[in-house]
């Protein structure tokens, strides 16, 4: 079994793992924003289906980053409550 201190270590680089990935998420969800500004200017006014399923997909998508954003933050406040017993 792991020490306190190894286990504390270990967390720790966990919760560095999740802070890079979460600045991954949202640097992917600034993209998607601008990719949905560009798509949104250059077919303004098309009034094909194929235009609102796009604009659809790209919502969702920045939705569902949102929604891993919260919950990473929710498993780091989870770790950390857990160092905090250790």
């Amino acid at each position: 079994m792991a020490s306190v201190a190894e286990l504390k270590a270990a967390i720790d680089a966990a919760l560095q793992q999740i802070g890079d990935g979460q600045a991954a998420v949202q640097a992917a969800s600034e993209k998607l924003a601008e990719a949905q500004q560009t798509l949104a200017g250059a077919l303004e006014g098309s009034g094909h289906s194929t235009v609102d399923a796009a604009q659809a997909s790209l919502s969702q998508a920045a939705q569902e980053l949102e929604e891993c954003l919260a919950a990473t933050l929710a498993a780091v406040e989870q770790a950390q409550l857990y160092v905090s017993t250790l």
